[in-house]
């Protein structure tokens, strides 16, 4: 159970990182909405970034159920 911990921990942590990558070139205007080009292509590094946060975050989830249900028992 201490190896799940410790994967959830470092997965986070990946999580964090590639969410932070994304976001750093857009800037406060595409925060509120002043970037304009919505519906655009992904393509190169940012479309390996955007399927890296998808993989993680389903990583996370599964870690996080399966603590809770190792826990319990």
């Amino acid at each position: 159970m201490q190896y799940l911990n410790i994967a959830q921990i470092v997965i986070s942590i990946l999580l964090i990182a590639v969410i932070i990558v994304q976001a750093k070139g857009t800037g406060l205007s595409g925060v509120f909405g002043g970037e304009g080009n919505v519906f655009r292509t992904k393509r190169g590094f940012e479309k390996i970034l955007f399927y890296a946060t998808i993989v993680l975050a389903a990583g996370f989830f599964l870690v996080a159920i399966l603590n809770v249900y190792l826990s319990t028992k």
